[in-house]
């Protein structure tokens, strides 16, 4: 069955768009350039998604919906997820640098699609909560918070990582890296059950 063009048109504004954002940002990326790559007139942009910034949502939304697909759920494995993730990251780079250009891009509004992020998020909170025996609270969105930080920042500060001697360069040394965030997660992880214990 021949696929519907206007659905053609729009996934190559998206993954032109995707390319393009994770590039230069929202304030850097060019419509010209979106179009080019996408290989449609710019006005399309317009009639698709209705301007630079709601096609940005949208490519953000696209990119959250891949990393929920990270396998582990944080109630089965937490320190198994923070593994996943940062695999996710390596991966994907383009994931990663979408979120930090969303952060930088400050708005006054709410974030689009407000309550279905919240959703996500709140589902993730109550997944560590019941692995820890906890009832869900701001602490333990502050915990899933460092979970998924461990995950993201030696992929995100790839600069500081080798100032710090933990150049991630070689197979083994990305393997290194994911085993001591692993390993950061674990430790947490049980200092908190002892504590709580």
């Amino acid at each position: 069955m021949p696929r519907n063009p206007a659905t053609t048109t729009r996934d190559a504004l998206l993954a032109a768009a995707r390319e393009e954002f994770a590039e230069h940002g929202i304030a850097g990326a060019r419509v010209d350039r979106i179009a080019a790559r996408a290989g449609v007139n710019k006005e399309r942009i317009y009639g698709h998604f209705g301007n630079k910034e709601k096609l940005f949502d949208a490519v953000i939304k696209d990119a959250l919906d891949e990393f929920a697909a990270v396998n582990t759920v944080l109630e089965d494995d937490p320190v198994a997820y923070v593994g996943e993730a940062f695999d996710r990251y390596r991966e994907h780079p383009d994931l990663l640098r979408l979120l930090m250009w969303e952060a930088l891009h400050h708005r006054s509004a709410a974030l689009p699609d407000q309550s279905w992020r919240a959703e996500r998020c709140g589902r993730k909170v109550r997944s560590l909560a019941a692995r820890l025996g906890e009832e869900p609270s701001p602490d333990v969105g502050r915990a899933v918070l460092s979970l998924l930080g461990l995950a993201m920042m030696p992929l995100a500060m790839p600069q500081l990582a080798e100032l710090l001697g933990a150049k991630m360069d070689t197979p083994e040394s990305v393997a290194a890296m994911r085993e001591h965030v692993m390993g950061f997660a674990r430790a947490a992880l049980e200092g908190r059950a002892s504590a709580s214990g």
